[in-house]
């Protein structure tokens, strides 16, 4: 991402300081792997970097949030060692929201074809981002004392939140609803590159409704997961456009989504396929990287969406 030191020392982040190649079945940059390749920095680049975190907070997702928190630590690591065009650190802020909002489900449960409605409420962030752990603010800057600590803090989420997880949806609301109604007011700067961290272990099912109502069927073997109908969900084209018109350009914001390819199962336990946010991934391009939650260790995915963020950063168009 930028040089490790100043002077002679030109060696690289990853870089094993010998003459060896590193475990080629590592990712880069990882320690015991290959050194890395940055290639060249592009002609502009950028010098801040907003960062929100996306996190699944929903009674399964316990051993990824641990693993997130885990192998955070090299992520601001390599942030840390990022320098600018102009030599200087990267000016980076941390926010953290989940996939959960306000939500009132009414679940009609058939059994032997006899129906009964239950009405589950649910509460969540709505998008705005978390202040816990002592935080003097809603998000974690550059310059505080304990970036990682605070992180590791902030990030255990909890699995408390709602089964309807709508990541895609919170992300918009932490960027738009919640800044125009002063929440998040002040986290967004105009000359920063945004990226977006979206880790969950289901697909997105982003909907405009505070009420949604589920049909379970046991006679079938029907689940509440099973109901999340795509034809009621939002489309993931007004997320990429709702992103793009908050930074103005594309090339301003990028993404990485971790979250299941397939049906999956892993150490953690199992993801399903991720479709929608699959979709959002190739519709938005190279700015977004789209990483299994089933590999059973969360350092390669995070190590991945350095990367991504790095070449965004390094290629950050200038403000008109």
């Amino acid at each position: 991402m930028a040089l490790a030191g100043c002077g002679d020392d030109d060696r690289r982040i990853g870089d094993r300081g010998d003459d060896t190649t590193g475990d080629m079945s590592l990712p880069p940059g990882v320690d015991g792997g290959p050194p890395r390749d940055w290639g060249p920095r592009g002609s502009d680049g950028c010098d801040k970097m907003d960062i929100l975190f996306v996190i699944d907070d929903s009674g399964s997702m316990g051993e990824e949030q641990a693993n997130l928190v885990s192998n955070f630590p090299r992520f601001i690591e390599i942030l840390d060692a990022y320098r600018t065009e102009t030599g200087n650190p990267l000016d980076y802020r941390l926010g953290v929201t989940t996939t959960g909002r306000d939500l009132t489900t009414l679940l009609n449960v058939s059994i032997m074809g006899m129906t009964t409605t239950m009405t589950l409420n649910e509460s969540g962030p709505n998008g705005e981002l978390l202040q816990e752990c002592g935080m003097p603010r809603k998000w974690i800057e550059t310059a505080d004392s304990d970036v990682s600590g605070t992180f590791s803090c902030v990030a255990e989420v909890g699995t408390g939140g709602s089964g309807t997880e709508m990541p895609l949806l919170m992300t918009e609301w932490a960027l738009t609803e919640r800044v125009a109604d002063g929440s998040n007011a002040g986290f967004l700067r105009e000359d920063a590159l945004l990226a977006v961290v979206i880790l969950t272990d289901e697909d997105d099912c982003s909907r405009p409704e505070d009420t949604i109502e589920l049909n379970i069927d046991f006679s079938m073997l029907a689940t509440a997961a099973d109901t999340c109908d795509p034809s009621a969900t939002l489309p993931v084209s007004r997320f990429l456009n709702t992103l793009d018109a908050v930074k103005g350009d594309r090339g301003r914001w990028a993404g990485a989504i971790i979250a299941g390819p397939t049906d999956c199962s892993s150490s953690f336990g199992d993801a399903v396929a991720a479709d929608r946010l699959q979709q959002f991934a190739t519709e938005a391009g190279d700015n977004v990287v789209f990483s299994s939650i089933c590999e059973g260790d969360l350092s390669g995915a995070l190590m991945t969406a350095i990367n991504t963020f790095e070449a965004a950063c390094d290629t950050f168009p200038p403000l008109i």
